[in-house]
């Protein structure tokens, strides 16, 4: 069992959700809630790891995790 780290970034433009899987470098996709995006994730990994293994070729594993962190930018000038 794999375990991979997704991003989940509200799009304000569409709406919904963008999904990123950062250890699967073009692993994007995209859900109109986080459930959903979520449920896509799950889909676009399995669909992306069986392309890797139909083409031989090695599979990421996720030895390090994203970091999200907030901070805060005065820029009075």
């Amino acid at each position: 069992m794999r375990k991979y780290t997704i991003i989940l970034e509200p799009d304000e433009e569409e709406g919904g959700y963008m999904v990123i899987v950062p250890a699967l470098p073009g692993c994007i996709t995209q859900g109109e809630t986080i459930s959903e995006g979520i449920e896509c994730a799950r889909e676009a990994i399995t669909g992306y790891i069986k392309s890797l293994e139909a083409a031989g070729e090695r599979i990421p594993a996720e030895t390090e995790w994203p970091q999200a962190i907030t901070i805060t930018n005065d820029t009075a000038a």
